[in-house]
């Protein structure tokens, strides 16, 4: 070839070999050009960037929106169950910590237990007493066959007239069931589970001791009577009356503590003198199973733990409770003492029966069933508020507020 054809081949028509890598690299270029205008599509953009980048830019699809909300509503769910429990952790400790700082949070004061603990003994102690003198000595029987033989002539006649069935023992038992069993529900409501358990306890053991003692105590035949030789201590009935006034008086808050314990007193009260106006009983039997009952209670005081008392910031000062325990306690503490006067004036005449001591010993009774069942119930209703209500800083103030809920 020429160089003039080459010359041509310069300055005319390409060369082959040059316009196809001319070709190619303008193809890359075009491709990059178009690449770098290229909309990336939801999809890819769902591959590429996460869901919280997501959110409020590229529209979701219906049911990837539900998908979406049901998530948060889960994982708000849970934030809600981790606040909760963060609250009751909360509570949690700071009852630990209240019970750290105030011990009566949990258990009564140790002078109050110790209170019952000496009531317990002092009354175990009068049940004996009663017994020994009634049942073990010749002035003790003589004195039971006096009141046995004419008790019901001394006693007024609108109580006989008036009542209300006591007399009968059918009524005496369902009246006394139902008292401890409101006194059960009561305690259950108010969710004192612990006071409670006591409180069947407390029944159980009184009812069982009382057969016990009955079968087991022996009854020496001391002098002529003409009423049964078989021992009748402790008079059962008289043990239901007063154990179920005083779960009345345990079960309920201290707003109703002096009602309750008037009205066991009373109902016990007419129950003791009814069963030995109708000769099921002697004197001294109602005396034991009354202390018997009162020794019973203040040991079961004795071991009132949280669950038993009063939530804090309820603890205050009863003054219905006060007065009332300050009249029953007075009441019994006289009457038990005129009573005994009676009797000490009249004792030389007892061991034979003499008709001089009949009055005297009739009245006595009468004046100590009441006394004794208003010294028992007033008793208790002070050790009860004073085991279930200890007064405290803490106490009166109650528990701190909880923190507020987000």
């Amino acid at each position: 070839m020429s160089e003039q054809d080459e010359s041509k081949n310069r300055n005319g028509a390409p060369d082959p070999a040059t316009h196809t890598a001319e070709q190619t690299q303008w193809s890359v270029l075009e491709s990059n050009q178009q690449t770098s205008r290229h909309e990336a599509t939801p999809e890819e953009l769902r591959a590429t960037f996460t869901a919280e980048q997501l959110d409020g830019f590229i529209p979701l699809a219906e049911s990837e929106r539900r998908e979406q909300q049901a998530r948060q509503a889960q994982q708000a769910r849970g934030k809600g169950r981790r606040a909760s429990l963060a609250d009751t952790d909360l509570s949690a400790d700071i009852d630990a910590g209240l019970a750290k700082l105030d011990p009566l949070m949990i258990h009564p004061r140790m002078s109050s237990r110790v209170l019952c603990g000496i009531f317990a003994v002092v009354f175990a102690l009068l049940a004996f007493a009663s017994y020994w003198f009634g049942v073990q000595t010749t002035s003790g029987q003589g004195y039971e066959a006096l009141v046995i033989d004419n008790f019901a002539n001394t006693v007024p006649q609108w109580l006989l007239d008036y009542n209300l069935g006591l007399t009968n023992s059918t009524v005496v038992v369902a009246v006394s069931l139902t008292f401890g069993a409101v006194a059960i529900i009561v305690a259950l409501i108010r969710r004192r589970w612990w006071l409670a358990g006591q409180l069947v306890v407390f029944a159980a053991v009184s009812y069982g001791l009382a057969r016990l003692l009955k079968t087991v105590l022996p009854r020496p035949y001391l002098m002529e009577i003409r009423s049964s030789t078989v021992n009748s201590a402790p008079s059962g009935h008289t043990m239901l009356a007063i154990v179920a006034g005083i779960m009345l008086i345990c079960a309920v808050p201290h707003a109703f503590r002096a009602l309750c314990a008037i009205i066991a007193t009373v109902y016990s009260t007419l129950v003791g003198t009814l069963v030995i106006v109708d000769r099921w009983h002697r004197p001294c039997d109602v005396l034991m199973s009354v202390f018997l009952a009162g020794a019973l209670a203040a040991l079961m005081l004795l071991f009132t733990r949280t669950s038993g008392m009063d939530k804090p910031g309820n603890r205050v000062s009863s003054p219905t409770v006060q007065i009332a325990a300050s009249v029953l306690i007075t009441l019994g503490v006289c009457g038990s003492a005129y009573a005994a006067y009676i009797v000490w004036q009249i004792y030389s005449g007892l061991q034979y029966m003499s008709s001089w001591s009949v009055s005297g010993a009739c009245m006595s009774t009468g004046v100590l069933v009441i006394a004794i069942n208003a010294l028992v119930c007033g008793v208790i209703l002070a050790l009860r508020q004073l085991t279930a209500s200890p007064l405290s800083r803490l106490g009166q103030i109650g528990a701190p507020p909880a923190p507020p809920r987000k």
